[in-house]
């Protein structure tokens, strides 16, 4: 793993180029909902963990197979339940924006011998879980709608509804009453989100937002093999790895070679610029990096990845350290939100029901459409 794995990799992403595999999140992001979209999602995916996994205890919360569940129950959380029709609506429009995006080839794609379409419903019921958990948690918190906010609630249950063929509704089972309360449970959700982080301080200093952007060569002293697993350099290998990393220095700080050039023929990273913040990649990666002046060269600095040599191209970047600090405070948010949701969900019991979830899939007639049910929702909602 390079030394800045965590770094934010700005100006170099080629739009279009995204593992198929992430696609769930930039979904989710981008067509998804507000704040809930913002709330950890490994909240969810302990939910779903803990809704599939055996019967017994899981940290203090009574998971129960399908013991009294009703054919068309897929799972229930507290007094919550998510039936087969709320989920077929969430299944179809994601599994549908992946094909206006990817084509229908898509679903050819696999990994580990997973393929995408596992994959695609493990996310969708771990976001089912999560928001079905969070209305829980508003009615627990006296969070409800506003008469205005319910109306929004029924226009765009009415749009989306409205928008379905009569071939659509059949083969999802869904009624005008279904949609509303998807949308009623999702307006909650973000509704308690944000009543939760309401006192969350958004004053965050250029310090300690402070974004900087290096240049730097990486000479590795690991590999990986056939497995992907990390093997280290014989103690010769390193040191003539170090040999190598302080003959670049020399050239670039005696003979003031161009750095940019120097890395570009002898970094052994994909990447060579880098724009980051505090906490965001190794120590002694950062610790160099944020004591050199604009135009300083590091001395050679050891990390996981190998020996790097550093050169410091701005050391405050006003527009990075201006978008950090939204990164900070909404981690804030989140940190805050996360334990008070964690602490609400840990004694909700959980039921799932297992049989009836592996018979589910994705729709693919090409009459079945439908793709805007959040956005649909976002344009009534908008931040």
């Amino acid at each position: 793993m390079d030394p800045c794995n965590r770094v934010r990799k700005l100006r170099f992403a080629v739009p279009g180029q995204v593992d198929l595999w992430e696609t769930r999140v930039i979904m989710w992001e981008t067509r998804g909902f507000k704040a809930v979209k913002r709330v950890f999602l490994c909240c969810a995916f302990c939910l779903l963990l803990s809704l599939a996994a055996c019967g017994g205890e899981e940290n203090g919360a009574k998971v129960i197979f399908t013991t009294g569940m009703g054919k068309d129950e897929v799972f229930r959380i507290g007094g919550s339940v998510c039936r087969v029709p709320e989920m077929t609506v969430y299944l179809t429009n994601t599994g549908n924006q992946y094909e206006s995006v990817y084509g229908p080839e898509v679903w050819n794609v696999s990994r580990d011998g997973i393929t995408l379409e596992k994959n695609v419903k493990d996310t969708v019921l771990a976001k089912m879980a999560q928001i079905k958990a969070m209305y829980l948690l508003a009615q627990d918190r006296g969070v409800s709608l506003e008469d205005g906010e319910r109306r929004k609630v029924e226009q765009a249950a009415e749009e989306y509804f409205d928008s379905l063929s009569e071939r659509e509704k059949e083969l999802m089972g869904v009624t005008l009453s279904t949609i509303e309360q998807l949308y009623r449970e999702y307006a909650l959700a973000d509704k308690v989100y944000r009543y939760i982080i309401q006192d969350v301080n958004p004053e965050i200093s250029d310090d300690e937002a402070r974004t900087i952007t290096v240049q730097h060569i990486l000479i590795r002293t690991a590999t990986e093999d056939g497995a992907g697993s990390r093997v280290e350099y014989s103690d010769a290998m390193k040191q003539e790895a170090y040999g190598k990393a302080l003959e670049i220095r020399r050239m670039a700080v005696e003979e003031g070679e161009d750095f940019l050039d120097l890395a570009s023929r002898y970094s052994e990273d994909s990447v060579i610029t880098y724009s980051f913040g505090k906490g965001e990649t190794e120590p002694a990666f950062e610790e160099a990096a944020f004591s050199l002046e604009t135009e300083g060269i590091s001395q050679v600095i050891e990390t996981e990845a190998g020996y790097h040599i550093i050169k410091c191209i701005s050391t405050f970047d006003r527009e990075q350290t201006d978008l950090n600090k939204l990164t900070i405070v909404e981690e804030r948010r989140r940190e805050v939100f996360g334990q008070e949701y964690d602490a609400f969900v840990e004694g909700l019991p959980r039921q799932l029901n297992a049989e009836l979830w592996d018979s589910m899939e994705l729709l693919h007639e090409e009459d079945i459409t439908t793709a805007d049910f959040f956005d649909v929702y976002a344009r009534y909602f908008p931040d």
